[in-house]
């Protein structure tokens, strides 16, 4: 061989070890970063972990705060307010009723038709409209006589059929959600404004008279029966239809649940004992804290960089608005310490707040072999275009991770309040049935959040008790539920007696 071939063959296979090299490098690099990758899934998931003992440890934990609450003002992260609903629902209400729904920039107004026992809700309509930016910051005056000229629009419409009888005054249901204290079923103190709101006059006075005055002027004859929240609206909603609701949780955007508690539970209530012998308490559980929950680097740094950092801590764990974020989070740290987006972390990906849980839940549920809709909505809303089957795989992992953490958190959250009421434990003569009323777009569409929250709550009670609990959507609380409040609490229910 001459010199020159053996030259050229030494360079030749030189050259093929090199490129050998480099391929198996850049292989070891990419299964190292991967590696990274799953290794930072594991240590979030490990964390996120809700056993049924740690569950149960938060479900006491619950109980306990539910109990000083309701021993005195401020004596626990729960407010346990006290609503004056003393009269749910039976079913029996007839007549026309309408409801204010009064929840940020957009209003609602409705008008129910109620047929008593064998007609139900025999017709029901409503109107939207939304509050000029100017009204948010004037004065209380413009603000409700504005609401009340809507109102008044509504009542003009109102067909022969829903006319009152003579010598009755119609009668309203007002949900307002905003922070009041509440010192009668149809009166509250207006605490502060939230929400893009700031009337200034308005705070501290009672927001039912504000209401009255502005109808009063804009010449709409009606009284208000009942204020009340959204998830007291659920627990009445869901109280109509179905005896046994007990419990009604709000799981949307924010949470919240409401029950009913015996009245001689209740040391800090210095009022009168009703004749129910019963009061619907606002738990406001958002605001729960406990030791053992499972919180991680990515809750602790989503609260602290909150507008409310310190509270809500439940609500952060559990509630629609934050849910995504805490997946964009830990994805956030995966672009950035794996690279598996790409040698660069995608801008979008930085943007707090900017994947929604609606995204996160479509992803969860996508159930195409290309996972597809995982990568759309990777595309779509971060920009992160080619993602591997492989990558998508983790994005879907770690929404079950989210999910579940919350869902199983919110049933440990339902169990403290079964326990508070002495039904969480089996009962001579068997299980006492109880309803509980869900409502929020979270539970309504987020299909395996629902599940994995009613089959986790089931799983802690056991099998005994596990068949007397029903869960029932008890859908528009702040408005449906709002009218028949009103119809509970009628000025006129005596006259039937």
């Amino acid at each position: 061989m001459k010199k020159s071939t053996v030259v050229v063959a030494v360079v030749g296979a030189a050259t093929v070890c090199a490129v050998a090299t480099l391929i198996v490098k850049h292989r070891m690099h990419k299964s190292s970063k991967w590696g990274r990758a799953v290794a930072i899934i594991r240590e979030f998931e490990e964390k996120c972990v809700t056993k049924d003992s740690k569950l149960k440890q938060v479900a006491d934990a619950m109980t306990v705060e539910m109990h000083a609450g309701l021993a005195s003002e401020g004596g626990s992260k729960l407010k346990m307010l006290i609503t004056y609903v003393d009269n749910l629902p039976t079913g029996d209400e007839d007549g026309v009723f309408y409801a204010l729904d009064l929840g940020g920039t957009n209003f609602r107004v409705l008008r129910v038709q109620l047929g008593g026992k064998e007609g139900g809700i025999v017709h029901q309509e409503f109107a939207e409209a939304s509050i000029p930016e100017s009204l948010m910051v004037g004065n209380s005056d413009a603000l409700f006589d504005y609401i009340a000229a809507e109102l008044a629009k509504f009542v003009a419409a109102e067909e022969e059929k829903f006319h009152q009888p003579l010598g009755k005054q119609r009668e309203l249901g007002f949900t307002f959600s905003f922070p009041v204290m509440q010192t009668s079923i149809n009166s509250g103190t207006i605490m502060r404004w939230t929400k893009g709101f700031s009337i200034d006059d308005a705070v501290g006075q009672d927001v039912v008279g504000e209401l009255e005055k502005a109808m009063k002027r804009k010449g709409v004859d009606m009284r208000v029966s009942a204020l009340v929240n959204d998830t007291v609206g659920t627990l009445a909603g869901g109280k109509y239809t179905h005896k046994d609701v007990a419990v009604a949780v709000i799981l949307g955007t924010g949470t919240n649940a409401a029950y009913v508690e015996r009245v001689q539970a209740i040391p800090k209530w210095h009022g009168p004992v009703p004749k129910s012998g019963e009061m619907v308490i606002n738990m406001e559980w958002g605001n729960f804290r406990s030791s053992h929950l499972p919180l991680t680097e990515y809750d602790h740094a989503l609260d602290n960089e909150s507008l409310n950092p310190g509270e809500q801590i439940f609500e952060k764990m559990t509630s629609g608005m934050y849910l995504g974020e805490i997946l964009r989070r830990v994805l956030l740290r995966v672009a950035e310490e794996a690279g598996v987006f790409g040698d660069e972390v995608p801008p979008k990906l930085k943007e707090a707040f900017i994947l929604r849980t609606p995204d996160m839940s479509a992803m969860h549920h996508d159930s195409s072999s290309d996972l597809r809709v995982v990568g759309d909505k990777l595309k779509d809303i971060l920009e992160i275009s080619n993602t591997s089957l492989k990558t998508r795989r983790l994005v879907v992992e770690l929404c079950n991770i989210v999910a579940t953490r919350g869902a199983r958190l919110a049933a440990a959250g339902v169990l403290g309040i079964l326990k508070k009421m002495g039904r969480d434990t089996p009962r001579q003569g068997g299980p006492e049935k109880t309803v509980i009323a869900m409502d929020g777009g979270l539970y309504e569409h987020y299909t395996e959040y629902r599940m994995v929250l009613e089959n986790s709550l089931k799983e802690l009670l056991g099998e005994e008790l596990a068949t007397s609990i029903v869960f029932v959507h008890s859908n528009d609380g702040s408005g449906i539920g709002a009218a028949l409040l009103a119809a509970s609490h009628s000025m006129y229910l005596e006259d039937k007696s």
